[in-house]
Parts: C-alpha cells; structure tokens; sequence
C-alpha cells in the first residue's frame, strides 16, 4: 500500500505493523488505516484476534469503534509479509522488552524497520529505564519515538479533536513520521526533547492516582487543583535534574496530559485513586480491569528514581506508599497539607 502524504512529498511503501490491541492500538490502528495505510495489528490472544477480524469491533477495550478493511489482524509475528515496516509500538510498559525481543526474534522477514514509535507511559521496573532506552537497547536502532499527550483512546477512536507530541532525536525522520500520524482531528508536535517527553508522561499518571484518591475521599475542585499544580512542580524539578527542558513539561507531554489524565472519566489511572480513596483494596481493583493503569507500576519507579537522585517529590511519594505500604490516605493528605511552611517555587 502506498499512500502519498499531502505535506512532505513522503512515500510510504511498507504496511506499518501495530504491535498491541488494546484501546490506545486499536484507536491508533483505525486512524493509520483511514489516511489510507496498509495496517496489521498484532493481537496476543487467538479468540481476540478472530472476533476482531470478524466484528471489527474491538468490543473488548474500545466498544462502538470499527476498524477498517485495510486493518490487516494477526497474532503470529511469522506472518506478516512486510521486510521494512514501520513498528508502532502499543502494549504496556512492562511488556516493551519482551514483546520487542519477540518480534524481532519471530519475524524473520523483517529486514530494517522504518523506526520504531512507542505508545507506552512508564519506566522499565528494574533497570529504571526510559521505553525508548529499553526499544534503543533491544533493537540497537537509532530511530525510537515516543508519541504521548492527552490523548485518551475513546477519543482518538471516534475522531475529537487531540494533539500530541512525537519525539525522537532524528528530526528528519520524525517530520516524516509526523506527517504519517497527522489527520485533520490529531494534529502532531515535533518534539526532540524524548526524555523530558517520556519523564512527564510518566510521572502524570501517579498524580493522576493522587487525583483520583482526592475524588473518592470526596474532595473538590480545590483539591484536584492543587494536586496538579503542585503535581507539575514535581514534574519541573525532575525534569532538572535529569536534563529534560521545562518547556517540555508546560506542552502538550507534560501539562496537557497532566490535567487530562486527572480529570477526565475515561483515566484508568485517575478511577484506580478513585477507588482506592474509597476504600477498596489495590489488588482487588487490578483484578477486577481488563486494560492497565500504568501509574500503578510508575509510582514504584519513580519513587525509585527520585531516591536515587534526591528529588523531592511529596505526592508521588505519598502515592507509593498508599499503593504499596498500605498508608492511610487520609493519613498521606494530612502529612502532605502540614509540611513546613514554604515559598511556592518549581
């Protein structure tokens, strides 16, 4: 399939591969295949992957959203008939590693991947590293991109209005990645920053747990507001400390997800804090979801990191400890509204 991109001249001649068929694939599939690519989505459960082909409706994760006829569903990685694709990258952080080895081990047809762009939010548990650091090492490519943003999959999928950013190092490769992934109603920023792109969209999910808590304890907006702002601060510094730029986090990475992600009803993460701050246990609540909210696994992290490196960061802190040392909540609110008096500073 070739599809000649209105801005830029680009060709694109290799189907892309969407690697994951969750909501976020599955929305990100359906829009590639509507600007007129050749699309296969990779499925991991065979009676998934039949129904898709079947319904195209994926009435599991992303119910009243079709896919279309050029959407191409698979499940094993020999299958596909393309040597040079671009690879979207679209299963949660814990599974980059694994899932990547695997294709590129199984896919023996594949000769040199166009890039690789990455949908996942979070860092790898043990090493502590970045999605695109983990594809980098796996793949030994220099053309790894992260796409984030507030970007729900409910939306993307019926077509309101997003915008995101696409960040990699090789900008000439991401203009032509940029005009892959732009449609009328999801405009795409270019961005070379990639750790300050990925640091923000991962530290936006725990905050978004700490807003959700807010609501279940039944707080208002004066709460909520507070947690993102002081939520950002937390952003801000740590994007100091590891060299991501400040704009960074005030775009569309940062800011705009922040307050996306923790306000909106279709936030996994935020409805996990929800229901934690109203008295449900963690594990009964991951057990009970089907999609993944990836806060649970970046509060781990990032508290992690923030030891490391001596970064204060009170509300992810406060986040971890509820998650995994079983802390009151309350108790957290109480400990976080009386600290010391201080100036308000990023």
């Amino acid at each position: 399939m070739r599809y000649d991109l209105a801005k830029g001249g680009v060709f694109l001649t290799e189907p892309i591969v969407v690697l994951g068929a969750g909501s976020w694939g599955t929305a990100i599939a359906r829009l590639l295949a509507q600007k007129g690519f050749e699309v296969w989505l990779w499925v991991r459960r065979r009676e998934l992957a039949e129904k898709l082909q079947n319904t195209r409706e994926n009435s599991e994760y992303l119910p009243g959203v079709f896919l279309p006829e050029n959407v191409n569903v698979f499940t094993c990685f020999s299958d596909l008939p393309v040597s040079k694709p671009l690879i979207v990258i679209a299963v949660p952080s814990f599974a980059v590693r694994e899932i990547v080895k695997r294709f590129l081990e199984e896919a023996s047809q594949i000769v040199e991947p166009m890039a690789f762009v990455n949908l996942a939010k979070g860092l790898e548990k043990d090493s502590l590293k970045t999605m695109s650091e983990v594809i980098r090492e796996v793949t030994c490519s220099k053309r790894v991109f992260t796409l984030t943003g507030p970007s729900h999959a409910e939306e993307v999928g019926r077509d309101f209005p997003t915008a995101v950013v696409l960040a990699g190092e090789d900008l000439e490769m991401g203009q032509r990645l940029q005009n892959v992934f732009l449609t009328e109603r999801f405009r795409v920023y270019l961005s070379d920053d990639l750790k300050g792109v990925e640091y923000a969209a991962t530290v936006k999910n725990i905050i978004a747990i700490a807003a959700g808590i807010s609501d279940g304890l039944g707080y208002g907006d004066n709460s909520k507001g507070a947690l993102i702002a002081r939520g950002l601060a937390e952003m801000v510094r740590m994007a100091a400390v590891i060299g991501a730029r400040k704009e960074t986090i005030f775009g569309l990475a940062g800011l705009g997800d922040l307050v996306a992600t923790c306000t909106s009803r279709h936030s996994r993460n935020r409805l996990v804090g929800e229901r934690i701050g109203k008295g449900e246990k963690l594990e009964e609540i991951l057990s009970s979801m089907k999609m993944v909210a990836e806060g649970v696994f970046a509060a781990k992290t990032m508290h992690q990191l923030a030891q490391n490196h001596g970064i204060e960061m009170p509300i992810t802190a406060a986040v971890y400890e509820i998650l995994y040392e079983n802390a009151s909540p309350l108790h957290k609110l109480d400990e976080l509204m009386n600290r010391q008096p201080k100036m308000e500073t990023l």
